[in-house]
């Protein structure tokens, strides 16, 4: 049995701030694609920081320790600090400074033995860290089959090691934070399967995993591109097998109704009754409730348009993605609504409350 225990991305950030209060290193381990080094940079924005993203893998030692050179003013060997690293004045900007030190299992022996008394220490040479800067590694898993050195077991001691999972609860959170297309929030919601499909044993160069899913996201963002060429670039990035589910997907959700006309009350019935389409019409319309809560939309109004997002869901859609999209729009996108005010809630509640009170009960 295995005694690795795997946190979200959600989980990780809790864990990072913990760590970071107490000036103790954190190493997070995980596949590649995960979001690891994204993870960091939203913790230390955040906190108002700065981050120093240093990747240990291109390093040489030099770059860790310095180099030496002769000190004619004492006669001495003296050594230059390195540019790199944290110094005073800029850390002096900011209420903390993180070190990131990225691909550090994938850094030879003599690059990670440079680093092990800066972990050990907070010094390496004559140059000391800063009394803000907290230290964060990463790398991927041997059993990743990238490119890793065995780190000495002097250093992994130095560090609170955190591995990573995929989870498609804490991906969708930051999908929305960072305004991910609509289709593919859509598409793995129907298909969480999708999100993630690495093999390390595969001889597939394009796999999904969240970066890919992003550089998808971008794409699309892209609307000149022909959808030969789109195709081509999808399949470039999480392959050719999930580009064509994908496409099939987008094809049909297409054709599903406009969400701006079921939130203002023009569109009561729906045709097309696919289940992945049906998932992306729900995650448009809370794209789009979002973004009129957001412009300041008046509350009579936004009731309104509330109201008919959930007078669609109940008419149209299964238990299933009724409460999908009752938690989607309530925990994932936040959206501000006072049930009183509204004409549909009582009627929700006495037909889907006890899912929904039981599936935050499950996700406690």
């Amino acid at each position: 049995m295995s005694d690795v225990r795997t946190i979200t991305t959600e989980e990780a950030r809790n864990s990072l701030l913990k760590c970071f209060n107490k000036k103790r290193p954190v190493f997070l381990w995980g596949p590649p694609g995960i979001g690891k080094s994204e993870l960091v940079a939203s913790v230390t924005e955040d906190l108002k920081g700065y981050m120093y993203d240093l990747r240990l893998g291109q390093m040489d030692p030099t770059d860790i320790r310095g180099i030496p050179f002769y000190n004619k003013d004492t006669g001495v060997m003296d050594w230059a600090p390195p540019i790199d690293l944290p110094d005073e004045a800029t850390c002096k900007k900011y209420p903390i400074v993180v070190l990131f030190l990225d691909e550090m299992n994938s850094a030879a022996p003599a690059v990670q033995a440079a680093a092990y008394q800066l972990i050990l220490n907070r010094r390496v040479g004559k140059y000391h860290l800063p009394d803000n800067v907290v230290m964060v590694a990463a790398g991927n898993r041997e059993s990743d089959k990238g490119v890793t050195y065995r780190m000495p077991t002097p250093l992994a001691n130095r560090f609170i090691h955190q591995e990573l999972r995929v989870n498609f609860e804490s991906w969708e959170k930051w999908a929305v934070e960072n305004k991910i297309h609509k289709d593919v929030v859509g598409y793995i919601a129907s298909a969480k399967q999708d999100l993630y499909d690495f093999d390390p044993k595969g001889a597939s160069r394009s796999f999904a995993t969240p970066r890919s899913w992003t550089f998808v996201s971008e794409m699309l963002d892209d609307t000149t591109t022909d959808r030969s060429t789109l195709t081509n670039l999808i399949a470039g990035a999480i392959g050719e097998g999930l580009a064509v589910k994908f496409m099939a997907h987008r094809k049909i959700a297409s054709e599903m109704p406009n969400p701006t006309d079921i939130l203002e009350g023009k569109e009561k019935e729906l045709k097309i009754k696919d289940i992945s389409a049906m998932y992306s019409l729900v995650v448009s319309m809370c794209y789009e409730l979002k973004e009129r809560q957001d412009k300041g939309a008046k509350e009579a109004d936004f009731n309104k348009n509330i109201d008919n997002f959930f007078e669609y869901m109940m008419a149209n859609f299964e238990t299933e993605i009724v409460v999908m999209g009752a938690r989607t729009a309530l925990t994932t996108y936040d959206l501000k609504f006072s049930p009183t005010k509204l004409k549909s809630f009582d009627r929700f509640h006495d037909k889907y409350g006890k899912y929904i009170l039981k599936g935050s009960k499950n996700n406690d």
